[in-house]
């Protein structure tokens, strides 16, 4: 058992602090602290004493300096079995350290915000944090040390049972913990400065990549029964599906999450009121209209077939009447939302199985997308490129109409997140038809056409990379469309322009493509 008689104090995130402090001395330990830490302690009518009045050094260099000193070091490190260490503390003057209390500066919440300078990154930087981690992590046999407040009150507890000691086995557990979290740290920061360097130089890309992963959860397995599986989240903080929170309905699945991620990046991608259905990480329907029930109602026809056992995203909260709608559509798998009411949830309640999650911020970080192949990982920016209006270029003699130049960007934000070759077909701001995945282009669009049906003639199509020959255009006119937008930029190009003004077609050029493999 480590018995705590002394501890050092000095955290940036104070969550929790002030009650384990108190904690602390109810205990009668004595608490030594810095700075911001121990002004708020003192505020709390809490006992501590500086650190450079314990070590008879004063705080130097903006705060840079503070805890790096031997009779910090000495009592943390000193092995209390050790003759000669102990003669050495005395001799010195140094007492032990018993309990470090340490965590770091928000080094990776400052470098996520935008525009922020090196010069502020590189101030957050913690040396003295990290060291004093170390330091007692090394000496867990002596020395209890906790650098996430989420432990603090499994830690009181353990002294109150113990007469005011942890065991060695927490003591390893937290040591252990330590360098999960300063590995991390370093990591970070190691990430950004290498990524800064080469932002420099014009790359983009850091040398080396170490991105860190927390677990969230075990799942039930795979892609498929004999797969194990495990969810996890970006280790320095929650956002995304990081931040879900499940209401309701069985355990998420593997398969869920991808196609949960697929449902929200699809919502996030408008601003009124929208709705899509996710099928095996592939959109099968999505609406954009003035108010929700008839954008989710829209999405929703555009393929029932396919809709059977999907995931719906909504970038709304769901309300009664939403949830009504929902529930007639039979069998789904999820439903994701920014949030759902009290009404909505109690008509949800009879589906035990639907799970019901809420995120409330649909929002997309600028992030790295990673990609693992075998023997390595493919990095890359992540899509989040769109085009609108003015950036669009008709190259057909027909000229698309104001009415058909919105569904038809309305179709191009939808390909964007369709597996390539990619094919949709819109009517206003609702899909009609997808044809997705397929390894002809003239393929995707014989599908979509199919699944559009009589809903076919009329709309617009967009086609996420350019047309390689004029067999899908003449495919389309056959259908009755009456306008396409695609990237341009195939050899073929002439030969398409010539077919869409013979068959009397409206045609633009993004310049952009929107592959998704």
């Amino acid at each position: 058992m480590v018995k705590i008689r002394r501890a050092l104090i000095s955290v940036s995130d104070k969550t929790g602090i002030v009650e384990f402090a108190r904690g602390l001395e109810g205990s009668g330990v004595e608490m030594l602290s810095t700075g911001g830490t121990a002004k708020l302690l003192r505020e709390k009518g809490i006992e501590v004493k500086d650190v450079s009045d314990y070590t008879g050094f004063p705080e130097m260099l903006d705060g840079r300096v503070k805890t790096l000193h031997p009779r910090i070091h000495g009592g943390l490190l000193a092995l209390r079995g050790n003759q000669e260490h102990m003669s050495t503390l005395k001799e010195h003057n140094i007492g032990l350290i018993d309990m470090v209390v340490v965590n770091l500066y928000p080094f990776e919440q400052t470098v996520s915000r935008k525009g922020v300078e090196l010069g502020e990154a590189i101030e957050n930087i913690d040396i003295g944090g990290p060291s004093m981690l170390r330091s007692a992590a090394k000496n867990n046999r002596s020395v209890c040390v906790i650098s996430d407040p989420a432990r603090y009150q499994e830690v009181l507890a353990e002294m109150k049972g113990n007469n005011g000691a942890v065991s060695e086995e927490t003591c390893f557990e937290l040591a252990v913990d330590v360098f999960k979290r300063t590995s991390q740290y370093d990591a970070a920061i190691f990430s950004y400065l290498s990524t800064y360097g080469s932002k420099a130089e014009g790359s983009g890309f850091a040398q080396e990549l170490r991105p860190a992963f927390k677990k969230v959860q075990d799942l039930r397995y795979g892609e498929n029964p004999h797969q194990k599986a495990a969810f996890y989240r970006d280790a320095a903080r929650a956002y995304g599906l990081g931040n879900i929170k499940q209401l309701q309905g069985k355990e998420l699945s593997f398969n869920n999450i991808l196609d949960l991620d697929a449902a929200v990046r699809i919502a996030s991608e408008f601003s009124r009121p929208a709705a899509v259905v996710i099928k095996h990480n592939n959109p099968c329907g999505v609406a954009e209209a003035d108010n929700i029930i008839k954008a989710f109602k829209d999405a929703y026809a555009c393929d029932p077939l396919s809709a059977f056992g999907g995931i719906i995203g909504i970038n709304r909260p769901v309300e009664e009447g939403l949830a009504k709608a929902i529930k007639k559509c039979g069998f789904l798998e999820c439903v994701i939302a920014p949030s759902f009411s009290a009404a909505s949830r109690q008509i949800f309640s009879s589906s035990k199985n639907l799970r019901l999650i809420e995120l409330a911020d649909f929002g997309l970080e600028k992030e790295l997308d990673l990609k693992k192949v075998n023997g390595g990982l493919l990095v890359q920016d992540k899509d989040l490129a769109m085009v609108d209006e003015a950036g669009l270029k008709t190259i057909s003699k027909k000229k698309p109409t104001k009415q058909q130049t919105a569904s038809l960007l309305f179709g191009w934000k939808v390909a964007k997140h369709v597996k390539s070759n990619a094919i949709v077909l819109a009517s206003g701001t609702k899909t009609v038809g997808i044809g997705a995945g397929q390894t002809s282009r003239v393929d995707s669009v014989i599908i979509a056409v199919r699944k559009a049906g009589k809903l076919a003639k009329g709309s617009m199509l967009a086609s996420d990379a350019f047309f390689p020959k004029a067999d899908a255009v003449l495919t389309a006119a056959k259908a009755g469309i009456k306008a396409i937008i695609q990237p341009g930029g195939s050899i073929s190009d002439e030969e398409v322009i010539k077919a869409v003004d013979k068959k009397g077609i409206s045609m633009v050029f993004t310049g952009m493509r929107h592959f998704r493999h």
